[in-house]
């Protein structure tokens, strides 16, 4: 039997219950009558369910979503999508002064430490995505590797912790420390790869529309997940975006509009509003509100960094300046800030996040993800092993938390050199990808590319 993750509308309208309550929607009477009739709770961890629904409850599901998407929200006057509206609220958004000034792009050489910081921190994090935080502790602990210094090992775990806590079956063939042959495939640096390609494509001002189109040129469906597959089923559909990130998407504001933020961030060096509004055109394709707004945080992060920007703390606040202030997002960014710099450990950081955030959010939401991503930059003052290891000793979506992490300590670092060779040595300067014609890249070759963005007129 096969069970399509993150598109069987069943297993959608749990998601989109929980993130009916999380916007500001009431989903209490359209709750009750799918339970009246038999309806799950979504998938804990996974992207579908076990068993398939009847076509009765797949019916009711779906009726019920489009029922849920016209509740109104209580905050959609303090989180709005349109990037106009977003910046009407952020008063001390990055204006003129920072705007038409001529800042060189970075070296090649901090690029290409961006691009290894990235992959590093994801594949740091690849064997213990979807693990419960308790669980990538034991693993860690039983190998000698907390806190977290290196990549994950099988060597010298006991056999029943591995079966208590599973790596994840993907990624453990190619990403635990004794199987690393360089850099495998992830959706983590799939993406930034298309962004490449769509600069290269249509430059620096496409269109949305321009996304969507590449996605359908060179993005395999099987390839997607969450909100990204919602929107390129909606696309073959004949829903046009933005509304392809709001038909029955219940992952309109997870963690996938982020991870695709860094290239408009390294290609608008010092200039975090051009690539907040970049990252805002890719992002509306997938995401709304706090998703859309996580992107655009990272982009601002990265830009400022790009920029000469060397203390990660400024660059956290030039970020958080794109963010609606009483989003909640930018609340979850400003907990994260307070927490790092209260508490000496960093686990003491990682359990508040965690009390706070995990009994509302699934694990790949955006909001607990972006604040554990700035907690970690902000606890290890940019370093970049500091920030690669408290990001994946976060939990939640680790590849993807880590290999932000990495991107933006990574160019704060400058260089490759500057990068401890256990975390580089590894990846030898290969790249595996689905993205057409990259894979057996290196990262130079990526580095040299990217710099080409960013200068070119």
């Amino acid at each position: 039997m096969l069970r399509l993750t993150w598109v069987q509308p069943e297993d959608l309208l749990g998601h989109e219950l929980r993130q009916a309550r999380l916007d500001g929607r009431e989903p209490s009477a359209i709750e009750a009558r799918w339970r009246a009739a038999g309806g799950p709770d979504a998938p804990p961890r996974a992207g579908a369910s076990a068993h398939r629904a009847s076509r009765y409850l797949r019916l009711l599901a779906e009726d019920l979503l489009d029922e849920l998407a016209d509740l109104p929200s209580a905050l959609s006057e303090d989180e709005p999508t349109d990037l106009a509206r977003i910046k009407s609220l952020c008063a001390d958004w990055p204006g003129a002064g920072s705007r038409g000034q001529s800042r060189p792009a970075p070296a090649p050489a901090a690029l290409e430490a961006a691009w290894l910081g990235r992959a590093i921190g994801c594949l740091l994090g690849k064997p213990v995505e979807k693990l419960p935080l308790d669980g990538i502790r034991a693993l860690a602990r039983a190998s000698g590797n907390w806190p977290l210094a290196a990549y994950f090992t099988a060597v010298g775990v006991p056999a029943d912790l591995l079966a208590e806590h599973p790596w994840n079956r993907r990624s453990a063939p190619t990403s635990l420390a004794e199987n690393i042959d360089g850099m495998p495939q992830d959706d983590d640096l799939d993406y930034p790869l298309l962004n490449l390609l769509l600069l290269r494509r249509y430059g620096k001002t496409f269109t949305t529309f321009d996304v969507a189109r590449l996605w359908l040129d060179e993005l395999p469906p099987g390839r997607t997940f969450t909100a990204e597959r919602i929107a390129h089923r909606n696309l073959l559909t004949g829903i046009e975006p933005p509304h392809t990130a709001r038909h029955r998407n219940p992952f309109r504001e997870w963690i996938g509009a982020l991870i695709r933020a860094d290239v408009h961030g390294w290609t608008n060096p010092g200039d975090p509003a051009a690539a907040a509004e970049q990252a805002h055109r890719d992002a509306v394709l997938t995401h709304t509100a706090n998703g859309v707004y996580a992107a655009m945080f990272t982009a601002a992060v990265i830009a400022t960094a790009a920029g000469g920007g060397h203390d990660v703390h400024a660059c956290l606040r030039t970020g958080r300046r794109v963010i609606p202030p009483r989003s909640r997002l930018a609340r979850a960014i400003d907990h994260a800030v307070r927490l790092a710099e209260s508490h000496e450990d960093f686990d003491d950081v990682v359990d508040a996040l965690h009390a706070r955030y995990s009994p509302a959010h699934h694990w790949v939401h955006a909001i607990p993800n972006t604040a554990v991503l700035t907690a970690a930059l902000t606890h290890a003052d940019g370093d970049f092993t500091g920030s690669i290891c408290r990001a994946v000793s976060g939990g939640l979506d680790t590849d993807s938390g880590g290999a932000t992490a990495g991107s933006i300590a990574g160019l704060l670092a400058g260089d490759p050199a500057a990068l401890p060779d256990r975390w580089r040595a590894p990846l030898k300067n290969r790249l595996a990808t689905t993205v057409a014609d990259f894979d057996g890249a290196g990262f130079d070759t990526l580095a040299h590319l990217t710099h080409l963005e960013a200068t070119r007129p």
